[in-house]
């Protein structure tokens, strides 16, 4: 027997899902009227990103002190998600995330997960997976 179930189609990429490959390859879902968002990337070959930018730059998503790893920021992870600031395990000098840069890359074979607007590749290839944004109803 089917089921009509959103928890089923988030899980397996059935809302759709598109290939990059390739420096400056893109899909920018930054448009008013943009209905979808990218919520997983599966790294194809290694990796590295020019943009990995947060849903509507993290505001207004109903997920209070909620990021992803991207290229925007920083974030002051530690302090908002409720930790010690002070126990830097990262041998850092702040507690902010470290942002995504064209040099950090990415293994062949992985999948993040994530709300993100804008995928833009430096180098590598992937697919990229898309759900319904949770203001879908209210764009054009």
């Amino acid at each position: 027997m089917g089921m009509n179930s959103t928890d089923t189609a988030y899980n397996f990429g059935m809302f759709g899902s598109t290939f990059l490959k390739g420096d400056g390859a893109k899909l920018d879902l930054t448009m008013a009227t943009s209905k979808y968002y990218c919520c997983a990337i599966t790294m194809l070959d290694e990796t590295t990103f020019e943009a990995l930018e947060v849903l509507d730059g993290g505001s207004n998503l109903g997920l209070g002190d909620t990021y992803f790893a991207s290229t925007d920021g920083p974030f002051t992870l530690d302090t908002d998600w409720g930790g010690d600031a002070t126990a830097d395990v990262t041998n850092e000098t702040n507690n902010d995330s470290d942002q995504i840069t064209s040099s950090d890359a990415f293994p062949k074979g992985i999948t993040i997960y994530g709300m993100w607007d804008k995928v833009e590749l430096n180098g590598g290839a992937v697919i990229v997976y898309v759900a319904p944004r949770p203001d879908y109803k209210n764009r054009a």
